[in-house]
């Protein structure tokens, strides 16, 4: 039977290894899980910096004379 979610396979140095090995231990965790909890934060992190600078880009570029009033929206 075929995994639910794909497999992805890296090779890390001795260092990395063992930080994993015992940070897993100490969580109780598998190291397996462990990275897929760091790679899933660092998806956040940055989904977060490109919709922060995308917001950061519109709110730029917002004119209040032109823009259409809340009101005037929802009417």
């Amino acid at each position: 039977m075929p995994a639910q979610n794909p497999r992805i396979t890296t090779v890390v140095n001795r260092e990395v290894a063992t930080w994993l090995r015992r940070k897993s231990k100490s969580e109780g965790t598998s190291v397996s899980t462990l990275v897929r909890e760091i790679l899933t934060r660092q998806l956040a992190e940055e989904e977060e910096r490109y919709w922060a600078a995308e917001g950061e880009e519109r709110l730029g570029s917002f004119d209040p004379e032109t823009a259409v009033s809340h009101r005037d929206a929802w009417r």
